[in-house]
């Protein structure tokens, strides 16, 4: 076993005054001690009370925080290992869109933490693992996914599972982990404990206290909560059966490779048409280069523009001097527009502008515009969108499935032991 002197050369950052405050775990070549476990189970105290979930026993609580950590110690160890991190502006960006979307600039966050007595700097630095983290199973598990026009066409292969492709369900979870290689014993034994919990909680027990004391499943420090899931994105084991129950139900034990499950549908959103508004528009871009300045463009285009208001040929303009040699052959024709098909500064524009009307010059990424707007129309897009939706789904669905089993295995190869008896 690795001695506290060579855990110490590992692990620098790690004071002897946190080593004697007991070490609870030792990760591979990191340690976990009680002080950061017991900061780590206070902040999920205040997440879970937040939510309105009730506490576990302090025990179970602390199990199944220090698990968590444990995958956490394992993922950044093996991130530092091959290289990834997360720079200064990265996080900084980061930092800016958290408090954009909380309606707060940089110093309003900072501000908002100190009153909820948060340290903005532990929380800059959590936040940089949470995206180390992110990089590291973009790179060893999303990057590898990939979905094929078959896979897409079998998901929508009858119309019930076209009409369920966009309908929510919203589900919580406990999973009751097999061992890789179980023995009869271990399946009976884990199969009574989660017929029991079957039994618990249809006679009225917390499901997601439940979730938070029993269930090895990633999400249960969320209360078991899997959030809102579509039939495409859930395990195959759930989907064939979540669409028969109703708001309430629950289901299990169900049993796969991992182990026992047992489910909720807290509440499910049916999907609507989707009724999108059209546009058919025609434009002439001139593009900015070491010989045409933005003036010369913008002052080229004000011309056209004019003699199209006299009562030149948009088209005819567009095919002699358009650098979208795409459009230009075609008179500058785009088609039909649909929302997010261009870029939002074309797209802004084209929206605001009357039917029949040319555009003013205005500038996107690609160069200067003008434009002109022939039509307007409502089309159904759902059959795209289910198209699109289902793409997604089977994504997300992959990638669930393929992190999950990349991170037992993590956890399976590491070396990992508990100390002080704590469980």
């Amino acid at each position: 076993m690795k001695n506290i002197y060579l855990l110490l050369i590992f692990i620098p950052t790690v004071t002897f005054a946190q080593l004697l405050d007991h070490i609870v775990a030792i990760v591979d070549d990191e340690v976990i001690v009680n002080i950061a476990l017991q900061e780590e189970v206070q902040n999920i105290k205040i997440k879970l009370q937040q939510q309105n979930i009730v506490l576990p026993p302090v025990k179970e609580l602390e199990q199944q925080v220090l698990e968590k950590m444990v995958l956490t110690s394992l993922q950044l160890q093996l991130a530092k290992r091959i290289g990834i991190n997360v720079e200064d502006s990265s996080l900084n960006e980061k930092l800016r869109e958290i408090a954009t979307n909380n309606s707060l600039d940089l110093q309003g966050f900072k501000t908002k933490l100190e009153t909820e007595g948060r340290n903005y700097e532990q929380v800059r630095e959590q936040i940089r693992k949470d995206m180390i983290i992110h990089r590291l199973q973009q790179r060893q598990v999303a990057s590898r996914i990939s979905i094929t026009d078959r896979e897409v066409d079998n998901f929508l292969s009858n119309k019930e599972q076209q009409g369920l492709a966009t309908t929510e369900y919203n589900i919580w979870h406990i999973l009751l982990e097999t061992p890789d290689i179980p023995s009869p014993e271990d399946i009976e034994t884990i199969k009574q404990k989660a017929e029991k919990i079957v039994t618990e909680l249809k006679q009225g027990g917390n499901f997601q206290a439940m979730a938070v004391a029993t269930s090895d499943g990633a999400q249960a420090l969320d209360g078991g909560n899997l959030g809102w899931l579509t039939i495409g994105e859930m395990p195959t084991l759930l989907s064939s059966i979540v669409s028969n129950m109703k708001a309430g139900d629950i289901a299990g034990p169900l049993r796969d490779s991992n182990g026992f499950h047992v489910i909720k549908l807290a509440a499910k959103n049916i999907g609507e048409p989707s009724i999108i508004t059209q546009t058919k528009v025609q434009h002439i871009l001139l593009t900015v280069n070491d010989f045409i300045s933005d003036d010369d463009a913008r002052n080229h285009l004000e011309e056209l523009k004019a003699r199209i208001e006299q009562g030149d040929n948009f088209s005819d303009l567009a095919r002699a001097n358009s650098n979208d040699s795409n459009s230009a052959a075609k008179g500058g024709a785009l088609g039909w527009i649909s929302p997010g098909d261009v870029v939002p500064e074309f797209e802004d524009i084209m929206n605001k502008i009357q039917l029949n009307k040319v555009s003013k010059p205005f500038k996107s990424r690609y160069g200067w515009h003008v434009l002109q707007v022939l039509e307007r129309r409502k089309h159904d897009n759902t059959e795209e969108v289910i198209r699109t939706e289902a793409t997604k789904q089977i994504h997300k669905r992959k990638i669930n499935e393929e992190l999950q089993a990349w991170l037992r295995q993590l956890r399976d190869e590491a070396f990992v032991n508990f100390k002080l008896g704590l469980f």
